[in-house]
């Protein structure tokens, strides 16, 4: 464990597998194949707060091949799949007492005479615990070690007076932590809601509508004679007021497929290695996560270029990602640098005469859920050309887009300040929570005095 040499002399070094009893497998021949049983899968932990938040009730006859192992409270359920991941947690609950969890699990149930569970469950949390388990891992489907790796952990022992003194500053030092993280989750949450109620307002007209430098302008409700390009478009019959009346005065309603030029992208074929590796941008849609695009991660061939359907636009272009089941699908960027793109994307070319490149991003992040319900799809639920040209777009004036331009950056920049506080605030809380352990399991969380006060 690295930290041997300065651990109290009065401590034991063992192998974890030394303090520990042994667990029993099930019989299932044994059972009554329509009997019921609780089984605990790693499915079940939440691996943020390490609890057994669900589980699955399943007859015999028809329990999966992994319902092997008897588990008791008290005993730890350690996954030994993706073992980074940390889904670790004590079976508290006295419904499972004598109930099934999966083989997946290395379920560690030490010796009551020797061990705490909670003393082994925050070693197996610490990074001194999980980092060896870690490099163990084979296989690349499913990464993971095998039960004997952690059992073989080594395992700093006190005696068990000693272990619930170091348990309870351990609860008491992260009960402080988990209130301070709940209040900044809390506040990141609010920090969302706001983003949107700002984007809302935004496109309801109410940053602008008090704004001076508009005056002479709101009640302007024709402005065909800004360019050419703008008294074409407000020709078309597809350019109107809001059937609802939900527009300020002066804008009207478009499209996106109206006003823009829309292009879907491609990608060159991956097993010809002259296509790849070269000058041109090349976009994911991956890559696309409501973001400035001022780099790809992989770039592609003049070669490349030529032989498929790519097509390299310029800065200014808004990217939407049209594919993907997680949060991927709907989500926009905006090209801060020249880029051909994927099939799973459509490219926006953006006028900057008719329309703000950035506004319309804006008002992507606004509909992106409405955007990600219009996907459909029997396979995966996906946008497409034409649900991209469909999606309907305010259409303020020129100025007034600017307005509401200068307006959004500057208020959502200091949302973004305050964002980044309470990232690092809560990267640093996992720091000190690992800093408690490694203090804790080295004997130096809790003085001597403490320790003989518990005797």
């Amino acid at each position: 464990m690295g930290a041997e040499n300065n651990i109290p002399t009065h401590w034991q070094l063992k192998k974890l597998g030394e303090v520990c009893e042994k667990v029993a497998s099930v019989k299932r021949r044994e059972k009554d194949p329509q009997s019921e049983l609780i089984y605990l899968d790693i499915g079940g932990i939440d691996n943020q707060i390490n609890k057994i938040v669900s589980h699955k009730i399943y007859k015999w006859s028809e329990a999966p091949s992994r319902t092997q192992q008897i588990v008791f409270v008290d005993d730890v359920l350690f996954s030994t799949v993706r073992t980074y991941m940390k889904n670790i947690a004590v079976v508290a609950n006295e419904n499972y007492n004598g109930q099934i969890a999966s083989s997946g699990f290395c379920v560690i149930r030490g010796n009551k005479e020797l061990v705490l569970s909670k003393f082994i469950f925050y070693n197996t949390l610490s990074h001194q615990f999980l980092h060896p388990l870690n490099e163990l891992q084979t296989g690349s489907s499913y990464p993971a070690v095998r039960d004997k790796d952690v059992f073989n952990q080594n395992f700093l022992l006190p005696p068990i007076p000693e272990q619930l003194t170091i348990v309870s500053k351990i609860e008491e030092l992260f009960s402080e932590l988990d209130n301070g993280k709940q209040q900044l989750e809390t506040t990141q949450k609010q920090l969302k809601v706001y983003r949107q109620s700002l984007l809302k307002a935004a496109f309801e007209g109410k940053l602008t509508r008090q704004d001076h430098r508009l005056d002479g302008l709101q009640e302007d409700t024709d402005f065909n004679n800004r360019t050419d390009k703008i008294r074409e478009i407000t020709k078309s019959e597809k350019i109107r007021d809001s059937d609802k009346g939900e527009l300020p005065k002066g804008w009207r309603l478009s499209s996106i497929g109206e006003i823009f030029e829309v292009f879907i992208g491609s990608t060159p074929k991956r097993n010809i290695p002259e296509y790849w590796g070269g000058n041109i941008n090349w976009l994911s849609s991956g890559e696309i996560a409501f973001c400035d695009i001022t780099r790809t991660r992989e770039r592609i061939t003049e070669e490349g270029l030529e032989n498929s359907a790519c097509k390299v636009h310029l800065k200014g272009t808004v990217i939407i990602a049209m594919i993907g089941e997680g949060k991927t699908r709907g989500q926009a960027a905006v090209l801060k640098i020249s880029s051909a793109h994927n099939q799973n994307t459509a490219a926006i070319r953006v006028d900057e005469k008719v329309y703000s490149s950035m506004l319309l991003y804006y008002y992507l992040v606004l509909k992106y859920e409405e955007n990600r319900r219009v996907g459909s799809g029997n396979n995966q639920k996906a946008l497409n050309k034409e649900r991209v040209k469909n999606i309907q777009i305010p259409l303020p004036t020129i100025q007034e887009q600017q307005l509401i331009v200068q307006e959004l950056e500057s208020k959502l920049t200091v949302c973004d300040k305050i964002e980044e506080t309470i990232t690092t605030a809560l990267q640093q809380a996992e720091t000190l929570r690992q800093s408690i352990l490694k203090k804790a399991l080295e004997g130096k969380l809790v003085t001597e005095r403490k320790v003989n006060a518990t005797r």
